[in-house]
C-alpha cells in the first residue's frame, strides 16, 4: 500500500521538475531514471557490505556513483554536468544487464538548471533500497500517474506540455515522443510482474 512518505517524495519532485519539465510523462520518465539510478548504487553498496565488489559503478562508470554525485564540495554545474554525462552513457556499461541498459536507453537531462537538479536528487536520495516493498509501490504509483495522463483529453492537457516540442531543449524529446519512456518498456517487457521486481534485476532476461 502506497504510504504517505513515498506519495510525498514521489509528488514532491514532480512539482520540483514542472517549471523545467512540464510534461507529465517526461517528469515520471526522469522520476524513473534517478530512482533506478540510486537503486543501482545502493545494490553495489550492499555488496560490498557483504565482502563483494561494485558491480554496476565499478571500472570506468566508479566516478559516477551516487555518493560521487551527492558529495559536499560539488558545485551545482560540476553535479549537472556529472548526471547529464552518466544518464547518456549508462546504457554502454558493460556492468548493467539489459533491462537496466534498456531502461537508460535515449536518456538525457532535459533542462540545465543545477538548483533544480540538486532539489531533485535530494528527494531521490530519500528513498532507500532496502525498502523493498516503498519502492515498489512508488513505481506503481508513477505506472498511475502515466495511465490518469493517457486518459486525459488531449484538449484538457496543460498549455506548456503541448508547446514543449517548440522548446531548444526538447528538440531530442520530439524525435523520441513516440516511444515509450523507461517505466514503459520496464513494464512491457515484464507483464504482471511487481514492478519492484523488474527494478531490482530478478530477471534480467534480454
Amino acid at each position: 500500500m502506497l504510504d504517505t512518505d513515498t506519495k510525498r517524495r514521489i509528488d514532491t519532485a514532480r512539482d520540483i521538475l514542472v517549471g523545467k519539465v512540464p510534461d507529465p510523462k517526461s517528469q515520471v520518465e526522469q522520476i524513473t531514471i534517478a530512482l533506478i539510478y540510486k537503486f543501482m548504487d545502493d545494490m553495489d553498496a550492499d555488496a560490498e557490505e557483504l565482502g563483494g565488489h561494485r558491480k554496476f559503478f565499478a571500472g570506468a562508470y566508479a566516478g559516477y556513483g551516487w555518493a560521487k554525485l551527492m558529495r559536499s564540495g560539488l558545485g551545482g554545474h560540476e553535479t549537472l554536468n556529472l548526471y547529464a554525462e552518466a544518464i547518456a552513457k549508462m546504457p554502454e556499461n558493460p556492468g548493467i544487464p539489459p533491462l537496466f541498459r534498456d531502461i537508460f536507453k535515449n536518456a538525457f537531462l532535459p533542462y540545465r538548471d543545477p538548483e533544480t537538479l540538486r532539489a531533485f536528487l535530494k528527494i531521490i536520495d530519500e528513498f532507500e533500497y532496502d525498502h523493498s516493498e516503498r519502492l515498489g509501490d512508488a513505481f506503481e504509483y508513477l505506472l498511475s500517474v502515466l495511465g490518469s495522463q493517457r486518459a486525459m483529453p488531449d484538449s484538457s492537457a496543460p498549455r506548456a506540455t503541448s508547446s514543449i516540442s517548440l522548446s531548444p531543449l526538447s528538440t531530442r524529446r520530439s524525435t523520441t515522443h513516440h516511444q515509450p519512456g523507461p517505466l514503459e518498456r520496464l513494464r512491457r517487457r515484464h507483464p504482471g510482474q511487481p514492478a519492484i521486481h523488474v527494478a531490482e534485476g530478478r530477471d534480467q532476461a534480454a
